[in-house]
C-alpha cells in the first residue's frame, strides 16, 4: 500500500465522528455493481481488497478509504456509427430529414440498448483521514479524480470541511529562488526533473529530466526570467517526489532505506498491507508539515 501521488487537504474543522460512525457512513454508500442499464456506480469499498469487509483500514490514528467506480464502455466511435446507420434508414425509408432532436432521442434510446451488453471498467481511488494532526490525503494527481473522491466522501458525511493547505509564500517564487541559489533547504536534496516557464499566460514551458538542476543550462532559463512551476525533490535519503506550485505531490517513491525496515514484518499479504499504510502514513505525518514549513508556514 503506497501512494503514488498526493493531493493533501487541510481538515478546516474536526470531524465529529470516530472510526466507528465513520464506517456506518460509509456502509450506507457502499459500492454496488452497475445495474444492466445504468451507465456508472460509484461506492466504497474495503481497502484491503475483495475478501476484506471492513470499509475503514485504520493503523496509528489513521484511517485508509478506497472509492470504487465501475463505468460501462461505449465508445463514442460505435455510438456514431450505429446512429448514422439508424439515420440513414430513416431518411431512405420515410424520405425525410432527421433533425437534430430526433437524432438526439435516437442516440439516448441506442446508449440505452447497448447498456445492458457494454463491458464496465472498475477503478479504485484511495484517500486517508489523519484527524489527530488535521489531513485529508488523496491518492492521485488528476483534479476529476480527487473531486470525485473528495464529493463522494462529502456526500456520505453530509459535509466535508476541508481546504488546500494556506502557505505563507507562493511555491514557485520560492523554488525558483532555491535553484539560483543552487541549493534546497535543510533536508532536501535536488532531484533530476523540474519544470520552467515564462510569466504570462502564453508563456513557453521548459520541462527538464535527468538533468542537473544546478547545471549551467538550468541557470540560462533562470537568468531569462522563466519561474520553476514544478520540482524534483528528496527528504532526508527517504521519499523522492516531484512538487508542483499548487503543492501537489506526483511521482511519491519511498526508497530502500524506508522499504528495508519493512523486511520480514509481515507473514500475509494482510499484516504486508497493514506495514505499509502504516510506514508510509508515518513517514507523511513528517514531510507534510515539513513542506509547509520551507514555504513560510500557514496562514490563517
Amino acid at each position: 500500500m503506497w501512494f503514488r501521488n498526493l493531493t493533501p487537504f487541510r481538515l478546516v474543522d474536526p470531524l465529529p465522528l470516530n472510526a466507528e460512525a465513520l464506517a456506518a457512513r460509509l456502509e450506507s454508500h457502499a459500492f454496488q455493481p452497475c445495474l444492466s442499464h445504468q451507465p456508472s456506480s460509484t461506492g466504497w469499498t474495503a481497502p484491503l481488497g475483495r475478501k476484506a469487509q471492513d470499509l475503514i483500514h485504520a493503523a496509528a490514528g489513521r484511517w485508509l478509504l478506497c472509492l470504487r467506480t465501475e463505468e460501462k464502455l461505449l465508445p463514442a466511435m460505435v455510438i456514431n456509427q450505429e446512429l448514422a446507420e439508424r439515420v440513414a434508414v430513416i431518411e431512405d425509408e420515410q424520405r425525410r430529414p432527421v433533425r437534430r432532436r430526433e437524432k438526439q432521442e435516437l442516440r439516448e434510446q441506442l446508449v440505452h440498448e447497448l447498456l445492458p451488453r457494454a463491458l464496465t471498467r472498475s477503478r479504485r481511488s484511495y484517500a486517508y483521514l489523519d484527524t489527530a494532526a488535521g489531513w485529508l490525503v488523496v491518492d492521485s494527481a488528476s483534479p476529476r479524480l480527487v473531486e470525485e473522491l473528495t464529493g463522494t466522501l462529502r456526500k456520505t458525511l453530509d459535509s466535508l470541511p476541508i481546504a488546500p493547505p494556506k502557505i505563507k509564500h507562493p511555491p514557485a517564487v520560492v523554488m525558483t529562488a532555491w535553484l539560483v541559489a543552487g541549493q534546497a533547504p535543510a533536508d532536501f536534496t535536488f532531484g533530476d526533473v523540474c519544470e520552467l516557464q515564462e510569466g504570462g499566460e502564453s508563456g513557453g514551458v521548459v520541462r527538464c529530466r535527468g538533468q542537473d538542476l544546478t547545471g549551467d543550462e538550468i541557470r540560462a532559463h533562470l537568468d531569462a526570467g522563466k519561474q520553476v512551476t514544478l520540482l524534483g525533490l528528496i527528504w532526508k535519503e527517504r521519499v523522492a517526489f516531484v512538487l508542483d506550485e499548487a503543492l501537489i505531490i506526483r511521482r511519491l517513491q519511498f526508497l530502500d532505506v524506508v522499504r528495508e525496515s519493512l523486511r520480514d514484518s509481515a507473514d500475509s499479504a494482510a499484516a504486508l498491507f497493514d506495514a505499509e499504510f502504516a510506514l508510509m502514513t508515518g513517514e507523511l505525518a513528517l514531510l507534510l508539515p515539513r513542506l509547509l514549513d520551507v514555504f513560510g508556514g500557514e496562514t490563517s
